[in-house]
């Protein structure tokens, strides 16, 4: 399916595994719990080592707010930024403006923004219990539409929802999944998962993969066989 390199550039993992897996992985997730913790010095650490990262805030706030908050995220580094989709058109409008402008400060690349749309750790009951009505598959794609429509480069959704997301997005989205488990893996709270083969063959382009590695017994052996799946 992947080259090795290919394989190895498409998964993401999590932050304590970033010296096991050294000269391994290529992604990293820093999630808010450590960004809250250690603020943009943690991504500085990250990049020094050689690392891409995916910087996962899930930002939601007025547009204002987004606008300051995309821009000092990518001041930081981060290769990838998670925005919610549920802000609106105009909030993602704003934290696309705030990654470019901070392009143009500190050069290089600028910072892609990928929306987040359902949570994979609800289902069907879980969306109507907060008053969203419609199935799964169709909140997904609405929010994809309008998240890309207004500058996001991208949707992190569930590997279930990676095939329509990019029979809808094109080949140039960025197709972010969490809940991805290998065979026989515990899906702890996840309620949409797939393992890492099918999920890449559905189309995503990344995959946010935790638990499977960091409760491993060996989490280098455990990376080694996700790419040994992805390469098959």
């Amino acid at each position: 399916m992947l080259t090795e390199a290919d394989a190895r550039d498409a998964i993401i993992i999590a932050l304590d595994l970033a010296d096991k897996l050294a000269g391994k992985a290529v992604w990293v997730k820093v999630g808010m719990t450590l960004f809250y913790r250690y603020g943009p010095a943690i991504v500085d650490d990250m990049r020094a080592r050689g690392l891409r990262v995916f910087l996962d805030l899930k930002l939601h706030d007025i547009p204002f707010q987004i606008h300051g908050a995309a821009h000092s995220a990518s001041l930081s580094g981060a290769d990838i930024l998670s925005i919610h989709g549920l802000g609106g058109a105009a909030m993602i409008a704003e934290g696309r403006k705030g990654v470019e402008e901070a392009a143009a400060e500190r050069g290089g690349e600028r910072t892609r923004l990928v929306a987040i749309s359902v949570l994979t750790s609800m289902d069907q009951d879980a969306l109507a219990s907060i008053g969203v009505e419609a199935p799964i598959a169709d909140e997904v794609a609405r929010l994809a539409a309008l998240a890309v429509g207004a500058g996001s480069d991208g949707i992190v959704c569930s590997p279930q929802e990676a095939h329509a997301m990019r029979t809808l997005l094109g080949p140039d989205a960025l197709i972010v999944t969490p809940g991805v488990r290998p065979a026989g893996a515990d899906v702890g709270d996840q309620k949409r998962v797939s393992t890492p083969a099918a999920a890449i063959a559905a189309g995503a382009s990344k995959l946010v993969i935790g638990r499977p590695i960091t409760a491993a017994d060996d989490p280098v052996a455990a990376f080694d066989a996700i790419v040994a799946e992805l390469v098959a």
